[in-house]
């Protein structure tokens, strides 16, 4: 085969630390875009960003050559640095994340899902949505470290 050829989506989700409501609605939206824009400067494809006051989702592709904990590093460096100078002084995501993989069959309905949060946290809070989603996947996880 003389050429390689992948389709490799993720879903992050990640929060603000200790769940702080920092994300303001009214500067939402800019975030989001800036998001996307680090996501695009990593040579990835953003292909949603969504979230409410207290986490985020990205809906993304990479390449074979991405390492997820680097894209995810510096995705949450990059963002907290605009956030902090822009908006919110003491702004910081939590240390940790989780990340999905989509199938390409999948990738419509989650592109929804990440950019209609604010409708779906109107019925489900961010722990349960969590939650959900960690056992949806099959990830092992401890409960313990969760919150």
């Amino acid at each position: 085969m003389p050429s390689t050829y992948t389709c490799l989506h993720y879903h992050l989700v990640f929060s603000t630390k200790d769940h702080i409501r920092y994300i303001h609605a009214d500067w939402r939206p800019r975030l989001h875009a800036y998001i996307g824009g680090i996501v695009k400067n990593l040579n990835g494809t953003p292909l949603a960003v969504g979230g409410i006051e207290d986490h985020g989702h990205i809906l993304m592709g990479l390449k074979t050559t991405h390492r997820l904990d680097y894209v995810v590093r510096d995705i949450k460096a990059d963002s907290s640095a605009f956030v902090r100078k822009e908006f919110e002084k003491k702004f910081t995501w939590q240390p940790g994340y989780s990340a999905f993989t989509v199938s390409p069959t999948g990738v419509d309905a989650v592109r929804r899902y990440v950019l209609n949060q604010e409708s779906h946290h109107k019925k489900v809070s961010f722990k349960e949505e969590y939650v959900d989603l960690l056992e949806r996947s099959g990830t092992v996880y401890d409960e313990r470290y969760l919150w």
